[in-house]
């Protein structure tokens, strides 16, 4: 069966789970709820909004502990980059810091040991949320390309020296990917598109989310959203010589609207090069 990936108004979030199957098996009593954010430098706000983390939270209405996490990086403490989510935070739902944890489970990532936090495994559902990005003569912004919701998983590697793995991130991110068990939820956050070329920077107001369960075809979307070709990314490719996911968008179910929102992003982007 193909996969579908859902374009949707924020605002309309909860009706069109159910165009995905809803939450069936992911939203459960016993269940821990894992949400991934991604958030290098606070100050950019290159990340998902509080407005839609406060939704994803919200459909997970049956789950107990919520756990949002991040780790350590060479731009903070995991729990000091959380807090631009602090209002999402209460008894329920808890900022946690992978590079705190000391019950670690050691795997093999891009042949390198590496030990990874217990809350990644067990009986839990993983969630993925980041947000569209293109850059271009950037320099190290440049890296951003390689994709969002799928990226966003080298914030699992608890230390601070994640760079050492760029020259081999296909690999670094698929097999974090494999070792965790996968992503349950992929969400890419589009109220913002985030472009970038030479020293100039854009952020395009498009207030959509895009989502669904197989998290390479929502990356592959959302790739083709800010004009890259899904079938040429590197990540992308290896996740499909694994077997991984969908990234051919004619074998994906798209709901909703893609041309509108694509063909004004190409047209911001193009501004940028003018």
């Amino acid at each position: 069966m193909d996969p579908i990936v859902v374009i949707a108004d924020p605002k309309s979030y909860l009706e069109a789970l159910n165009l995905i199957g809803d939450l069936r098996g992911l939203n459960e009593v016993d269940k821990r709820v894992i949400i991934k954010v991604g958030i290098y430098n606070p100050e950019s706000k290159i990340c998902t909004t509080v407005e839609t983390l406060n939704s994803i939270i919200s459909a997970f209405n049956k789950s107990g502990k919520i756990q949002i996490v991040e780790s350590d990086s060479g731009e903070g403490l995991g729990l000091e980059r959380l807090r631009i989510w602090g209002s999402c935070f209460n008894e329920q739902v808890q900022p946690f810091n992978l590079s705190d944890d000391t019950q670690t489970t050691v795997v093999n990532v891009a042949g390198e040991n590496v030990s990874l936090s217990n809350i990644l495994f067990g009986n839990r559902t993983f969630v993925s949320t980041h947000v569209p990005r293109r850059y271009e003569e950037t320099g190290d912004e440049d890296l951003m390309n390689l994709g969002s919701i799928i990226k966003n998983l080298l914030g699992l590697i608890p230390d601070k020296k994640k760079f050492r793995f760029h020259n081999r991130l296909p690999n670094t991110l698929l097999d974090l990917y494999e070792a965790i068990g996968g992503i349950d939820l992929a969400i890419l956050d589009c109220t913002y598109v985030f472009l970038g070329r030479k020293s100039e920077r854009l952020m395009v107001p498009l207030n959509l989310l895009i989502f669904g369960k197989d998290a390479f075809a929502v990356e592959a979307v959302g790739a083709s959203l800010v004009g890259f070709n899904p079938l040429e990314m590197p990540v992308l490719q290896e996740a499909y010589n694994r077997e991984l996911g969908e990234i051919d968008l004619q074998k994906i179910k798209i709901k909703g609207n893609l041309k509108t929102p694509k063909t004004l992003i190409a047209k911001s982007f193009n501004n940028l090069t003018n």
